[in-house]
């Protein structure tokens, strides 16, 4: 049974932030309860395991950047390359906010604990798919529209994209720059470009 209150709340926010800056294996639940400033026992309460807790703070996360992906990339007042600009433009603008220390949640995740919990890997895989789903509508828009080349499948070009996205996050986060992204970001509206 999923609870909700204030207090499980708090105690997602607070992984949120742990998790992105060193990671879940690093990540003690003690350290969370103390930066959350609760007690042990409401932890157990709501989370029967780290796992479960990991697993929540993966869908807290993910269910954020749907709505902000979603928003951005199906936008129908703008024009698919300037919606697609938008969203790399907002990641890039998040990852220079926390001066290049946290990247991606679901995409530091996959690298970390693909290998190591079934559970967690499973959550990620869906959340990728739904990305490129949104990615997908929007190059299909463009190619509709004529400013994306349709000689290429959309959900091809979209599992590219993120894929290509998440090693420059990777990269920009490992520099501690924004230059990976820029250059990412070039080189594939480079290639969306229809000839």
């Amino acid at each position: 049974m999923t609870h909700t209150s204030p207090t499980r709340d708090l105690l997602i926010q607070v992984g949120k932030t742990i998790i992105s800056e060193q990671g879940y294996n690093a990540t003690g639940i003690n350290a969370v309860l103390k930066d959350a400033g609760v007690p042990k026992g409401s932890f157990y309460h709501y989370f029967a395991s780290k796992e479960a807790f990991g697993l929540a703070v993966i869908e807290a996360f993910a269910e954020e950047s749907d709505q902000q992906m979603s928003a951005m990339l199906k936008d129908p007042s703008r024009p698919a390359v300037e919606r697609l600009c938008a969203w790399l433009n907002t990641s890039r603008t998040d990852m220079q906010r926390c001066d290049h220390s946290r990247g991606c949640l679901i995409g530091n995740l996959g690298q970390e604990m693909s290998s190591r919990s079934d559970a967690l890997r499973d959550a990620l895989a869906r959340i990728f798919q739904r990305w490129e789903g949104y990615l997908a509508d929007c190059l299909k828009d463009g190619q509709a529209e004529g400013s994306i080349r349709h000689d290429l499948d959309a959900e091809a070009l979209a599992a590219f994209a993120m894929a290509g996205w998440q090693g420059a996050l990777l990269r920009a986060k490992t520099v501690k720059d924004c230059r990976p992204m820029y250059e990412f970001e070039q080189t594939l509206m480079a290639c969306l470009k229809p000839s």
